[in-house]
């Protein structure tokens, strides 16, 4: 099984870099489908293959019509799709480690180097460098990116392979097979299949969610980069006109 706990916790750490949209994520993440998984879904799929009946004695026929309408099972699924939707998030957190690791190499060397720094301040600033925040600009910005389109793709990806493999978000009560050892078209029925059919609905419709979410993340970063590409190229024309008019002056006072 999953360990769930160990996987919130590293990315809490990697969500503390992440915008508002970002943490709401994680929140929908844990809360309505991990929450739910673990909690519900887990004790509605525990009976799928013992109660899936078949009007056949025939040995081995029951498992065989099983694996062809469940060739894998719903908890599972979801179970790699939650882990891959969170991989992503791990690059982020691989990045920010880089940086800590980088700006506490050339802080201690820089202390190194000044003999009077005590070592009160140096702990104060390394403790600073762990709880810091990096903005959301250059590399970061790219990794922060790559990992929201990382998210999106698996996303549809698991949800279209959901839809494709059991023929719609619907579970049937009654299913039909012909393979080999069955004598002939069996008659088969799943058990509980209207709550089957709810759970998978709201595990679809809370994947949706994380999927819109991400979207509008990964909108408001290419926004905010914009803005922050148009305010630089302003400020970059101000200064070249400053420096241009100080030039001119220049050149009146001499003549």
């Amino acid at each position: 099984m999953v360990s769930w706990p160990a996987l919130y916790a590293q990315l809490v750490g990697a969500n503390r870099h992440s915008t508002s949209l970002g943490k709401v994520w994680l929140s929908v993440l844990f809360i309505f489908r991990v929450m739910v998984l673990v909690v519900a879904a887990e004790s509605v799929w525990g009976d799928e293959q013992s109660d899936f009946t078949c009007n056949t004695l025939q040995p081995g026929c029951e498992n065989v019509c099983y694996d062809q309408f469940f060739p894998i099972s719903h908890i599972r699924l979801w179970c790699l799709q939650l882990v891959f939707v969170s991989t992503p998030t791990l690059l982020v957190a691989m990045y920010v480690a880089y940086c800590n690791h980088r700006d506490k190499k050339r802080l201690l060397q820089t202390s190194g180097r000044v003999s009077f720094l005590s070592n009160k301040s140096q702990e104060e600033e390394l403790d600073t460098l762990k709880k810091r925040k990096l903005p959301i600009a250059g590399a970061l910005w790219w990794t922060y990116a790559c990992s929201l389109l990382f998210r999106l793709l698996f996303e549809g990806g698991f949800m279209y392979a959901l839809y494709t493999v059991y023929d719609g978000f619907q579970m049937p009560r009654l299913v039909q097979c012909d393979q080999w050892p069955c004598p002939n078209l069996v008659d088969c029925f799943i058990s509980r299949p209207t709550e089957k059919t709810i759970f998978t609905v709201f595990m679809a419709t809370a994947s949706s969610i994380c999927m819109v979410l991400n979207m509008a993340e990964l909108a408001y970063l290419v926004a905010k980069a914009i803005t922050r590409s148009i305010c630089g190229q302003k400020e970059r024309r101000s200064s070249r006109e400053k420096m241009r008019d100080k030039t001119n002056h220049k050149s009146v006072v001499l003549t």
